[in-house]
């Protein structure tokens, strides 16, 4: 079993990062090789829609999002961790959830589990859950949940009892779940709307013939 740690933060040796090296650990001690991707160091450019991977399964963009898309494909576990920006994730967090978009398409991110770390100083944590919630339907991953913290000052969240505790949990029961094997009915690889899509050949967009008789 494997479990990414995809830290979202600009920061080095931040909260978010105190809280992910808290729940890799924990998923060590379980029985998983765990390592963390810290997408600070990294060139990845945002998504230009150009569709192509819709029909290649495959981004034509060359960065450093190509070595990360393999670690996600050999994952069986994944989880995000990022700081709370203006109420939602940080812009290198969306930067890689929008480059998701042909492992998405292909349905390799089927069955994974994931868990999302976020820190917030006082507000914007719904966003960040309400933003991976959506993430892990479309995507038919399963999820193990959240761990949330409040800091400002980096290091400050070691005072965070809670999250240090739940960050600690997470790791652990992502693995727990791996080792249950959860599965969707092997028909049902896609989520529910791209599925009757695919099946009736009905198109997800209203623009395009959706409610036509």
């Amino acid at each position: 079993m494997k479990v990414l740690g995809i830290l979202c933060s600009p920061r080095k040796d931040g909260n978010t990062e105190i809280l992910m090296q808290e729940a890799l650990a924990s998923a060590r001690e379980a029985g998983a090789e765990a390592e963390m991707f810290a997408v600070r160091d990294k060139d990845i450019k945002p998504c230009d829609a150009c569709y192509a991977c819709a029909k290649t399964g495959k981004c034509h963009i060359k960065d450093d999002m190509q070595e990360l898309y393999l670690k996600f494909l050999e994952a069986d576990g994944i989880i995000w961790g990022t700081p709370v920006f203006f109420f939602n994730v940080t812009a290198q967090a969306k930067i890689i959830i929008d480059r998701l978009y042909p492992l998405y398409m292909d349905g390799k991110l089927v069955n994974k589990v994931g868990g999302v770390i976020a820190v917030a100083s006082s507000l914007g944590h719904s966003g960040v859950l309400d933003l991976f919630n959506a993430i892990f339907s479309a995507s038919h991953m399963f999820s193990a949940g959240f761990a949330c913290g409040f800091a400002r000052r980096r290091g400050g969240i070691r005072k965070d009892k809670h999250a240090m505790k739940a960050a600690e949990e997470l790791g652990r029961l992502v693995v727990l779940m791996l080792k249950q094997q959860l599965r969707y009915p092997r028909e049902y690889d896609l989520s529910i709307y791209r599925f009757v899509s695919r099946k009736y050949g009905i198109d997800l967009c209203p623009s395009m013939g959706r409610f036509e008789e």
